[in-house]
Formats: structure tokens, sequence, C-alpha cells
């Protein structure tokens, strides 16, 4: 195993332009994970590896893959982390076929990377079909988004949509529904979701109205008057879980 010492590296360079350049990532088709358990992530659910960087202090045995020795002042110079994980390294973007089916939720405008990548991670974990990125979301392949999905990005089927999409959807179908906070809003639990695809809108702004006009209904989930509202988050995991309940 080759040993790399210097941050001048064109490897080392490549590695941290890719974790924090975002039109770089994709220029080049490639992103950046960091830790063990989202190697193992990466090699079981077929991901196309490239370079992995390992401390000195990490033995494991990964034959086939192309790995380098680093020291730990290299890994955290590397790493955008303040206490850097003992593995990095790179993969390929798959290419990301949309399906556009029910069982389905739509993020619009979600731009915390942490809140995108619990999503996802609740997404897979609820066995929804797809999550779809509508608008400006935060990237997939953020450093933060990677770390909340815990590995969900590379088991959840997802996909980049436009809003003429939103409109097969409906001629399919398929109902999409609105989360909102509006005085015709239909409570969540009285909704029948059995043939859907739900829409999550922005932290701050909610919903916009290009993509309020094009859903067949609004829901909200009911909750206690005291309180104004759900982390999107949140809101998403329940809505997620309905949407399971009623598709058993």
């Amino acid at each position: 195993m080759e040993n790399i010492t210097s941050r001048k590296n064109e490897k080392v360079m490549h590695i941290k332009k890719l974790w924090g350049d975002r039109k770089y990532r994709y220029q080049c088709r490639q992103f950046v994970c960091d830790g063990e358990k989202l190697l193992k992530e990466a090699i079981s659910n077929g991901a196309q590896i490239g370079w992995v960087f390992l401390c000195e202090d990490i033995e494991t045995n990964l034959s086939g893959l192309e790995c380098y020795r680093v020291s730990r002042e290299l890994i955290e110079h590397m790493s955008p982390l303040k206490t850097a994980q003992s593995v990095i390294f790179s993969c390929n973007m798959p290419v990301r076929e949309k399906s556009l089916e029910s069982g389905s939720v739509i993020l619009e405008n979600i731009q915390d990377p942490g809140n995108v990548g619990t999503m996802i991670r609740t997404a897979n974990a609820l066995g929804l079909r797809e999550v779809m990125l509508l608008g400006d979301c935060a990237d997939i392949y953020n450093s933060k988004t990677m770390r909340a999905a815990m590995g969900a990005v590379f088991r959840q089927k997802i996909c980049q949509i436009d809003y003429e999409d939103i409109q097969t959807i409906r001629d399919r179908g398929i109902d999409i529904f609105a989360a909102a906070m509006t005085d015709d809003c239909i409570e969540i639990d009285k909704a029948d979701l059995s043939n859907c695809v739900f829409a999550i809108g922005n932290e701050g702004n909610g919903i916009t109205k290009r993509l309020f006009d094009m859903c067949t209904g609004k829901i909200v989930i009911p909750m206690d008057p005291k309180c104004e509202s759900l982390n999107a988050s949140a809101a998403a995991a329940i809505i997620m879980w309905e949407m399971r309940r009623h598709q058993r």
C-alpha cells in the first residue's frame, strides 16, 4: 500500500476540493465520504469506489480497492470535520433515474443538509419508493447530508425532478398532497394516502405557490394549538409513517 505524506499531493488536493466545492463535484461526477461504516455501506451496495485513504492506525482488508496510507495529521487536513474519521474515500456518482411512483416524497427547496440527509434516512427506513428533490435542495453529496443520511444515500432511490414531472405524476392518476397549515387542510389521519406522493417544503417558507397549485390536496399534522410548527425533518417523519401505514 502506497504512503502519501504531502498536502500538495494531487490526490489529496482533489479530495479536499471535492469535499468543499459542489460545482467541482458535479464536474468530476465524484463525491467523498468518511468512516468505516459508510465504506462498508458503499461496498455492500455496489458503489463505484475510487480512492481509499486509511489513517496509519487502521488495519483493514480492502483487497481490490485503490488504497493509500496517510498520517493522522494529513487525514485531518483532508476532512471537513473537527474530529476526522480514520477512513476517507471517493465514489463515482451513480446515474439516478426517476420513476415518479406513488409511495414517494418530494422535497422542495429543503436547504439544510442535515434535514435532507435525515429525510432520506427516514424514507429508506420506512420503505418509501423514491425521494424526489425539487428546486434548490441541499446537495445529497454534501458531507453534512451524507453524515445525516447514515448510508441511506447508497440504499435509497433518489432523483432530481422538475415541475413538469409533477404534471406527469398527476397524469398517472397519483394524488400529490402538500404539507401545509392553511384553513382548507385535511388532517393527515383522515386522508387517504394509499396512492399518493407527498410534498414537503422549505424550512422557512414552506411549499411554493407553483407547487401548491399543482397539488391535489393539502394535509396538516394535528398539533397542540400552542405549538407553532414542527421541524421539517420531524414533520416529514410523521408524514412518511402515515404513508407507510396506508400503503401496507
